[in-house]
């Protein structure tokens, strides 16, 4: 074979090796939260077919699509703001690209019988998970109320256990998200919600982090892949669809559409225009990145994490606003 042949040969190897890298679907872990359960409208209703994107959906546990981020099993994950930037800290690269939505109720401290308020959790054991957002949520609550972490004893507890150790009397209060939450209230008698993620709007924010790599080489499909989630809310937004959408979202997660419902009036779901906005920098809670800083500063006075991330190398608004133009 000449030397041309082989370089020939070489090119068009390196161009088949190419497209087959391309025609590897985007793999995205999500997990059990309404905003994220909501990328099972986009599979059903085939919005990523309608946008010429090929992806494929993987459910997991909370942590255990973190642990898949982190091992590169996945291109994204969904993840809310804080727990992108833990990923970060740790060395599982990623950029937030997309804000699904804010919790709006659907996080909660749930007290047992006999506590109803912040301040009656002081000398009080507390089930939560370390490190996760949860855990902001309570420290903010105890906060606003005149009190810190040494004012009660932490018990690090999995979010998917919180119910079940609430219901045991092991804690007198637990720290969890839907659908956790609701089934804390349920479970326990009597118990209360005294604190909520709507006492603190945009706290926390639910995104897509998407690999550094992933986005580097697949920039376009990843356009597409955001382009699929607008038309998921246009859906959502559609009161025709109300019915249609309750079936999708409760068959993912085991419930009836009567079940899943309120776990929706929790969930504060972004138009196109109110994420455009989230995404410009600010200093407070009304923006992705002054809400990253809280996180971040918190993550770091409590040892999640020893040196702050990068909060604007974290986030990348532009597959975002161009949906708008």
């Amino acid at each position: 074979m000449t030397r041309k042949c082989r370089w020939l040969a070489s090119v068009v190897f390196l161009f088949l090796m190419v497209g087959s890298v391309q025609a590897q679907p985007l793999k995205i872990a999500y997990s059990d939260w309404p905003g994220w359960v909501a990328w099972d409208i986009a599979a059903r209703k085939g919005f990523f077919t309608k946008h010429g994107v090929d992806v494929k959906l993987e459910w997991f546990e909370y942590m255990a699509s973190m642990d898949a981020f982190a091992a590169g099993k996945v291109d994204a994950v969904a993840v809310a703001n804080g727990d992108a930037l833990v990923l970060n800290a740790t060395g599982a690269r990623n950029i937030m690209i997309l804000v699904n939505d804010y919790s709006n109720g659907n996080d909660k401290i749930v007290a047992a019988p006999g506590i109803t308020s912040v301040k009656g959790l002081k000398g009080k054991k507390i089930g939560v998970e370390l490190g996760l957002v949860s855990h902001l949520l309570l420290i903010n609550a105890l906060k606003e109320n005149g009190m810190t972490e040494k004012d009660v004893t932490l018990v690090n507890v999995p979010t998917h256990q919180t119910a079940q150790v609430l219901a045991s009397g092991d804690v007198d209060a637990i720290v969890a998200w839907q659908p956790n939450s609701g089934q804390a209230l349920k479970s326990v008698h009597g118990s209360t919600a005294i604190y909520t993620s709507a006492d603190a709007p945009g706290l926390i924010y639910d995104t897509l982090a998407v690999s550094m790599d992933s986005l580097l080489n697949r920039r376009d499909d990843w356009k597409k892949v955001v382009a699929a989630w607008y038309d998921v809310v246009a859906y959502m937004q559609n009161p025709a669809n109300r019915k249609e959408m309750l079936e999708i979202l409760s068959a993912r997660v085991s419930l009836t559409p009567a079940e899943y419902e309120p776990f929706l009036k929790g969930t504060k779901i972004l138009s196109l225009n109110e994420a455009v906005a989230v995404f410009k920098p600010g200093a407070n809670a009304t923006s992705l990145y002054g809400s990253s800083e809280v996180v971040n500063g918190f993550f770091v006075a409590n040892k999640v994490y020893k040196t702050p991330v990068n909060v604007k190398k974290s986030i990348d608004g532009s597959l975002t606003k161009a949906q708008a133009h």
